[in-house]
């Protein structure tokens, strides 16, 4: 084999394509290892509204999770010969649990607490409005918690300046944050119409098409805040 041939193997279009799904597939496999005992605390839930704060606490672990995954899919190689999405899963996951559990935390119990009012709203005696509010705030949270997972995944912010960061982005970028809106309502159609297994078996796609959809976050805050 020539020097040229072997300077050139592991770059082709199949070589890529090969490295992507060794990537994500991995990624995958070490996401629900990393989130598995929330989503095995899951299946022990019934649908019963006053499990919601038990079913908040088994969602923790995926906030670190999606973290690292987001890390090493953007740290991925597309060289076939250069492939080490564990090394960098795991890595994410030693650098990002604590940030991102330090956003996850609280967007959880807020969504929580939204979701439980709307579970009893006629319990709460407040006009119908209030539930479309409700419903506006808790959708408009689970986007601000996309720009802000990309973003500490990413990037060393203190948990406060992440925060202010991904609410700028809201609208800053908003094709972004109709992207990331796009995957939320994918997700719940997958969730509502198969199984709510599905999102979590295709976490490794989902999570890079929303790492693919934020480049122009990322690249901002590379170049604005960043030394």
């Amino acid at each position: 084999m020539s020097a040229g041939a072997t300077a050139d193997f592991g770059t082709g279009v199949l070589s890529r394509a090969a490295a992507l799904l060794h990537t994500l597939l991995t990624v995958e496999a070490l996401f629900l290892a990393a989130a598995a005992p929330g989503l095995a605390g899951l299946l022990f839930l019934g649908p019963d509204p006053a499990n919601l704060p038990l079913a908040a606490l088994c969602l923790l672990p995926l906030g670190p999770a999606a973290s690292a995954a987001l890390f090493a899919l953007h740290h991925r190689s597309s060289d076939l010969t250069d492939l080490r999405p564990a090394r960098g899963y795991l890595h994410g996951w030693r650098l990002n649990t604590v940030p991102a559990l330090k956003l996850w935390t609280p967007l959880l119990a807020w969504l929580t607490v939204i979701a439980f009012t709307l579970t009893h709203f006629a319990a709460t005696g407040l006009p119908g409005w209030w539930a479309v509010l409700l419903g506006f705030v808790g959708v408009t949270s689970l986007l601000w918690g996309a720009h802000a997972l990309v973003l500490a995944s990413l990037f060393t912010f203190r948990a406060r300046d992440t925060a202010r960061l991904a609410a700028y982005f809201l609208l800053r970028h908003g094709r972004a944050t109709l992207a990331a809106a796009s995957l939320l309502v994918l997700a719940g159609g997958l969730t509502a119409l198969l199984t709510e297994a599905l999102p979590a078996l295709l976490a490794a796609p989902l999570l890079l098409s929303l790492l693919h959809s934020s480049r122009p976050v990322i690249a901002e805050t590379q170049e604005d805040f960043t030394v």
